[in-house]
This record gives C-alpha cells, structure tokens and sequence, in this order.
C-alpha cells in the first residue's frame, strides 16, 4: 500500500545501500552456514498515537539542510508494518514501552482502549512496561491486560466498545511485587522453523529503574522497581537454557544523538542507556530502546568494542518503525549476522503555526490501511463533543518553545501555572508552579482567528487528569523545592511560576545554592513565614524528583488541573498572553543541553 515514488525514491534507496555500513550496522561472525531469518519490527513511545500527530521527522541532508518529513498515525503505521513484515517469512513486533499514557485526547478518553485496539489489529506481540504503563495504577494496566470494564479512575471503561484486552503480552522483567513475583512475565520465548531448521528468539522487558521517580506513589503501592543491568543479566542464563539462539532486549530506556538529525546514525551517542549496555550479559544480540523519543540505529561496538549490540530506538508517536534482520544459525545456535533501519511512516502533510509541512518523494508513502482507518475514525467520532466545544479565548499563541528539547515551560507554562493559582484561590493559594515536562505535545496553544482555543487543543497539551493540591510552605521549603529541580537528578528543569513570583539560579553554583534570589511581587521571600502553594497532584505527590512537595501540610485538594485551565481561559476574554519574565538563569551555558523526555504522570483517582 505505497505510492511508489520512482526515481527520487529510487536514487535515496540506492544511496542507503551503498551506506548500509552506517545506515544499518550488519555484524557478521564467520563459519555460519544456511541461516534462518527472521525479522524483529520495532516501535517505543506510541503514546496512543492513533491519529496522525501532525509531527515530523527531521532528516539531515548531505548539504546540512534538514527535511522535515510529516509521519505517524495508527493506520499508516499499520501499513508500514505491513510493508516490513511482508520481507520475512519469520517475524515478530514489539514494543519498548510508553505505548499508552500521556496519549492522544481521542485515545485518553477512552482510557486507551482504542490504543489497545489498534495494537491488537496491527498484531503486536509484546510491549515492555514503560513509566507511563503505569499512569492509571497498577489495577488498571491490569485491565490494558486482560480486558473487562471495572472502572479503577474518574473515566468510565468500555464506553465505546466491549473492552477485551490487549492481544498481545506486557513485559515486566523489573517490576516486582510485594510477593516477589513480576507484575507480568519476564521474559518470553518465540520458536521459528522445524526440526533441524528450528530458531528460537528469547525477549526481556522491563522498563527505566527511575520510573518510581517518574509515577505518583500511589500509584505504584506494593511494587518496586529493580536495577536494569543486574535484572537482565540474571534472566539470560535461563533463556539460553531455554534454547534462545537468540536474545532480544525491549527497554524502556534511551539515549541521543548529536549532529544532524539521522534515524539511521549514532553520531556521539549520549544517556542513561549506555550505563546499563555497558554491564550487560554480550549474549544479548539486539537491545530495543525508548523513553527519550530519539531515533538512532547503533552498532554499540563502536561505543564500547566489548559489547557487541544492536541498538535501536524509532522516535515516538509511531513516527517511524525499526526493521530488523537477525540471521541465526540454528546449528551453532547464535546470531551470525544483524542489521537495522528505521522506515520513516510518512502520513499526510499538515499545516502548524510556523507554516505548511509538506510531503516529500525522497521518501515512501504509506496509506492508512482500511480497517484501523475505519476503527479509529468510531472514537474520534465519539470524542467530537469533547474535542470541538470552545473551551475558552487567548489573545495569541502561548507556547513551550522547543517543546521536548527544552528544560523550561515558556509561556505556556506560565500560563497554566496562572490558571492553577486561580483554581487555588479558595484554599489561599499565593504561588503556584507548573512543571516543564507535565507540558505534552504539540506543546503550544494556537487560538482561531477569533481566538477560539478548542478543548480537544488544551487537553491535548494537560492529558493527565491531575487534581490541584494547595498546600503551606515556608519560603525555606519553597528554595528548597527549586533546588531539587538543579539539582543533577533528572529530570533537572525549571519550574515555570505564577504571575508576581520571581527567581534567580546559577547552576555553576555547588547543589543547593543554586538558587540565588526568590520575590513575591516585588518582595523576598521571607525564609521563616509560610506561603500557599499550588501545584498539580503529581508535583504534590513528589513526581519528577520534587520529592519536598510530598510533605502536603494543611493541603487541600482541589479541580482537576484541565478544569483550571478552561476557567482560566473562560474568565477573560481573550486571555492575555502571560509573556513576562519569571525566572532568570545566570549561567545560560551551563544548563544541560537536549534533555531526555521525562515525562509527568498522573494519581490513579478513584471514583
């Protein structure tokens, strides 16, 4: 189901063969003999992508130019597949996790059921927990699992469709429970082949240790999460007992690049990854990856030479797809040969507030393949009266520049952090803050032209469903507060602050003193005196390392932070754009540049 686009395309494919040495490392070994393929297809970060993201993918160009190449969406990620698949008569498809959470409003408003649908139809076969698995409690990624309609948060289940389940087997090797056991298997096994021909490939899966720091607490009661390398290097052994000729890794955890942007290249690779790569078992053959939404295909032997992986990570959103090939001799019983490449899903041009993304003939183009289209279009029709009805006005775009690139909330931030001191009004609120990372794609709100701005637009950016919690500080717990977001656990970021707060920092500066000057319209700080501070639940509950916001003395709980927002927005029309100044960074140069995307999660809320 590709337009083919003969001589531009022709020429690309022919320059990626001639390239494959960087494109797609192939390892070989000698003494092999008749090998069987089979083929892995990769994607991590979905996000319950069912709808094209009106995202692209940046391509670097021999001449330093980039190319943004508009991709994703369900049905043309399906096709792509498709399209990948139909090279190999072996095959499996799996995930690296955050395939749901932190999704499209079409999708987390049906709790990610379509998500699930959508997988199942494409035929996933397994998918490691990510961080945002596990955004709804573990009752409820239970549910993802093995389907029904019991309802564990403020959503109702099942609103559009019988609920099912997920076809396909999460991964859990880290995640433990109270008893001892996984939360769901560890590992598992697939078979290719018979008699002498026979392969068997070995998965591991399990997600970032740090996801404790990543989730509400209550949302992971009576589980921990145990450390990566020493979790998978205790499960090879069995796998390989268990006759894996060869071990697949599914982690949900990654690195970046630097250069020019290349889905192909590992140029300077960098992150939390290479840690853990570097203590593993080098039985393991290919180590699937995700979590910082980067796209890379890396031949890890030219980072560290004792440890011969294939690393691969496809971006997010379904944006792109990572074909691989293993060549397994079923005598020797190892991987002789392997290599990746990642397809870019291009999906149809779109038009933002920086001007059109248009396709391109440099690249395949996939069509959405019919049924998927068809089911997708069933919840987007169902969502319509949540997505369309206005949900207030803006004097002009406000925005999160750089979006996932960036450790600060700009003007977005700003104004969410304004709408959430309102919401707190009642409870005394005099400071509210507003994390970076809780900010999601498309990171920014565009208003009409009579400056509509849409619910589906803000929900989009807030997908949480976090409540407002307003507690007491004293300005010495507020400094302390700031500092835990300098200081050098991720994710590092600048708290974005209310209208009249105002703060200094200096990273060169040792940890915890990083913070020079705090003024409350106008006025210091006063260490000793105690101040009303808003935030939303998953700040109040500790999320993102800002474990001091956790001591909720004299809290009181409020509206969920998308209600704030649309208050907000309603109250005066058109909201101003909240364009001042509220912080200021000393030391520019010193911030960590290109952070990986941490991301906010929300309490799982009873109803």
């Amino acid at each position: 189901m590709i337009r083919r686009a003969f001589a531009a395309w022709a020429s690309v494919l022919a320059a990626v063969l001639l390239t494959s040495a960087c494109a797609g490392p192939m390892v070989s070994q000698p003494g092999a003999s008749a090998p069987v393929t089979v083929g892995i297809i990769g994607i991590n970060d979905f996000h319950g992508a069912i709808e094209p993201p009106r995202q692209s993918v940046p391509v670097g160009q021999a001449d330093g130019s980039v190319i943004q190449v508009p991709a994703g969406g369900g049905a043309w990620l399906a096709s792509a597949i498709d399209s990948v698949r139909s090279q190999y008569a072996y095959h499996l498809t799996v995930s690296a996790g955050d395939m749901i959470g932190a999704s499209q409003l079409n999708s987390s408003l049906f709790l990610d059921e379509p998500t699930i649908g959508v997988m199942n139809r494409i035929g996933l076969d397994f998918n490691a927990v990510g961080n945002h698995e596990f955004d709804l409690g573990i009752d409820e990624l239970r549910r993802k699992q093995a389907g029904g309609c019991t309802q564990h948060s403020l959503r109702k289940p099942c609103q559009v469709e019988q609920f099912k389940g997920a076809n396909f087997s999460f991964l859990a090797a880290n995640v433990v429970t109270s008893d001892g056991h996984t939360l769901f298997p560890a590992t598992a096994l697939r078979s290719f082949g018979k008699g002498r021909e026979r392969v068997r490939v070995g998965l591991i899966g399990l997600t970032l240790k740090g996801t404790e720091h990543l989730v509400s607490p209550a949302g992971l009661e009576g589980i921990r999460f145990a450390d990566e390398a020493e979790t998978i290097n205790t499960l090879v052994p069995g796998l390989k007992a268990q006759g894996a000729d060869a071990i697949v890794l599914l982690i949900h955890q990654g690195g970046r690049t630097k250069g020019l942007p290349n889905p192909q290249g590992c140029e300077a690779l960098w992150g939390d990854i290479l840690p853990i790569l570097d203590k593993l078992d080098t039985r393991i053959d290919v180590v699937v990856s995700g979590h910082t939404h980067w796209d890379y295909v890396c031949d890890y032997a030219k980072v560290n030479p004792a440890k011969p992986f294939l690393l691969t990570s496809a971006g997010v959103f379904g944006e792109l797809v990572t074909d691989i090939t293993l060549k397994i001799d079923p005598r020797a019983h190892r991987v002789v040969a392997k290599q990746a490449r990642n397809v870019i899903v291009q999906s149809p041009g779109y038009a933002n507030a920086r001007g059109p993304m248009r396709n391109t003939d440099l690249y395949p183009r996939f069509e959405p393949r019919p049924d998927i289209a068809e089911y997708v279009a069933r919840y987007a029709e169902a969502g319509k009266a949540f997505t369309q009805r206005p949900a207030g006005t803006l004097a002009g775009m406000v925005e999160r520049p750089n979006g996932d690139a960036s450790r600060a909330g700009g003007t977005l931030g700003n104004l969410i952090a304004d709408a959430q001191l309102a919401a707190g009004a009642g409870a005394g609120a005099e400071i509210a803050f507003m994390n970076a990372f809780g900010i999601r794609a498309p990171h920014q709100l565009v208003p009409a032209a009579d400056g509509t701005v849409t619910f589906g637009q803000i929900y989009a950016v807030q997908p949480f469903n976090n409540t407002i919690v307003t507690q007491s500080m004293t300005g010495a717990e507020i400094k302390a507060v700031l500092e835990q977001g300098f200081d050098n656990i991720e994710p590092v970021q600048v708290l974005s602050p209310s209208r009249g707060f105002f703060y200094s920092f200096d990273l060169s500066r040792p940890i915890g003193e990083r913070v020079v000057s705090m003024t409350l319209n106008g006025q210091p700080i006063d260490p000793a005196r105690e101040y009303r501070v808003t935030t939303n639940s998953f700040l109040a509950d500790g999320g993102d390392s800002f474990s001091l916001f956790s001591k909720q003395r004299n809290a009181v709980i409020g509206m969920p932070d998308i209600e704030a927002l649309e208050a907000w927005l309603k109250a005066v029309p058109p909201r101003p754009v909240p364009s001042e100044a509220r912080y200021k960074d000393l030391r520019p140069d010193v911030m960590p540049p290109k952070p990986p995307t941490m991301n906010s999660q929300p309490i799982p809320l009873k109803p």
